[in-house]
């Protein structure tokens, strides 16, 4: 396997992981009330996923261009950087309870010191980080069992799903539609990712949010129990995973379609 795309793979693995982790915020902020806190602390995790996202789109320019060259369609690398996504979002799902332990001191510690940096230069201790692995926390087995899932708005889950497969596959199909243009075309072609992934973060944001935000805030204000968010968080992290694997087949008839605007 090609070294590009062991980096392309590790990076997508890494940007779903930090984006499944940053569901589970929700339950922190309820559990512990302090929703600005956690709210501030979240941006990092925002912060570095769309960093870890600028990164990815000259990688995937990089990979296509090679096949470009040397006239090989770069499907089946591109399918492996998808199968990234999905293999990120399940690890993240079973980082999740040990992310929680980790996101709730650290709270605790911003509200002592006040400041994010000093948190993260004392996390990165040789000490602190002993401290971290030793506290691993397994899923337990009916975590899922006793939520509330018949509460929670099967429309909203059904928009998560395929908003975050239009996401998954935003960059890798504008980028792979170049293979289908003529040259002087293949620029604009992959330069749509951003039209693409634009419109899903404007839809995520009008669709999605607003009532994630709802059920979140009636459980802050007691009109709703806790086990209402925990219900929502599980549900729109599984309606993540099942959108990455949509994205396997949304791949190549995206790239088609964006390929046909420039031909």
């Amino acid at each position: 396997m090609d070294t590009l795309l062991v980096q392309l793979i590790v990076l997508t693995a890494v940007i779903h992981i930090v984006d499944t982790l940053s569901y589970s915020v929700r339950l922190n902020s309820v559990k512990s009330g302090k929703f600005a806190l956690s709210l501030s602390l979240f941006n990092i995790f925002v912060l570095l996923s769309r960093t870890a996202n600028m990164l990815q789109a000259p990688l995937i320019g990089s990979l296509v261009g090679l096949h470009i060259a040397r006239n090989e369609d770069p499907i089946t690398e591109i399918r492996w950087v998808l199968l990234a996504a999905t293999a990120g979002t399940l690890l993240g799902i079973l980082l999740i309870p040990t992310f929680l332990k980790i996101f709730a001191a650290a709270v605790n510690k911003l509200e002592v010191k006040g400041s994010v940096p000093s948190i993260v230069v004392e996390a990165l201790s040789i000490h602190n980080i002993k401290r971290i692995v030793k506290s691993t926390t397994k899923p337990k087995k009916n975590m899922f069992s006793t939520l509330r899932y018949k509460r929670i708005p099967k429309r909203l889950l059904i928009l998560n799903m395929l908003i975050t497969a239009i996401y998954t596959v935003g960059v890798l199909s504008a980028t792979y539609s170049s293979f289908f243009v003529s040259p002087e075309k293949q620029l604009a072609s992959a330069a749509s990712s951003g039209m693409i992934n634009g419109v899903a973060t404007i839809l995520l944001t009008l669709l999605v949010d607003p009532q994630s935000a709802l059920i979140t805030d009636q459980a802050l204000r007691g009109k709703r129990p806790y086990g209402d968010v925990k219900a929502l968080v599980v549900m729109l992290i599984a309606s993540k995973l099942v959108g990455t694997i949509l994205g396997q087949a949304l791949i190549y008839p995206a790239a088609r379609i964006i390929a046909a605007f420039y031909q």
